[in-house]
């Protein structure tokens, strides 16, 4: 890929958060990274999308080096450390989309409670630990992507493709940049649709009342879209 459609390729998918009702104003960044040239394009800082332009999406080096385009997102250092520690990811999204950003705000992670969970996420989408003061007043925004990827360590990022960071909002991923705004919007509907459940079925999200997915059944339909096994998808001639 040539630097002209890295940058597209992120344009686009910051351009579709805004499409889907996930961010206003400067809220919110969508990066991607070439692994052979070692670059990633994200989201200038301080810029509302509708200014913004192909061109001015940022370019660096995997160290932060700035290569091309505006200054990049003041997230960069957390997009930076995802890509550093799990090389599968391609692309990395970010909102402060409503009802995502509210399970961070209560510090809890998403539940699974029904197969639309299970198609996408392969169990709880979980809420990292809070922050400390020392991580927050030293070098916060490259903690903030330690926190995560020290929550994911020996995990398969792409069997779960989201996280919530407690009082902050959600991070999601996938091979590409298009592919963490997809989470991103899946992420949003499980979000609503899981507080919903629970105020219907009046319960905690700690299990004691409600009807959680049995892991049969969540196994069953996140494998039938990925994996070796996988039946879900076709491919049209």
């Amino acid at each position: 890929m040539d630097l002209k459609q890295l940058k597209q390729e992120v344009y686009d998918a910051n351009l579709e958060l805004v499409k889907r009702g996930l961010v206003i104003y400067t809220w919110g960044n969508v990066s991607a990274v070439d692994r052979e040239k070692g670059l990633v394009a994200i989201k200038p800082k301080g810029i509302e999308y509708d200014r913004l332009t192909a061109d001015d999406m940022s370019v660096v080096t995997l160290d932060g080096t700035l290569l091309d385009g505006l200054l990049p997102s003041v997230d960069l250092d957390i997009h930076l450390e995802i890509y550093k520690n799990f090389p599968e990811v391609g692309g990395i999204a970010h909102t402060h989309s409503t009802w995502a950003t509210a399970w961070c705000q209560a510090g809890k992670g998403i539940p699974v409670l029904g197969t639309t969970h299970a198609d996408h996420f392969y169990g709880e989408i979980p809420c990292t630990r809070q922050m400390t003061r020392k991580e927050v007043e030293t070098d916060y925004e490259r903690n903030v992507g330690k926190v995560i990827c020290g929550l994911f360590k020996g995990r398969n990022m792409l069997e779960m493709g989201a996280v919530l960071t407690p009082g902050h909002g959600p991070f999601t991923w996938g091979k590409d940049g298009k592919a963490a705004v997809e989470h991103s919007v899946i992420l949003e509907e499980l979000a609503k649709m899981a507080k919903l459940s629970l105020d219907i079925m009046n319960a905690d999200i700690n299990g004691k009342t409600a009807n959680f997915l049995p892991d049969y059944m969540l196994k069953k339909h996140y494998t039938r879209k990925y994996g070796a096994d996988s039946y879900f998808y076709q491919d049209k001639t």
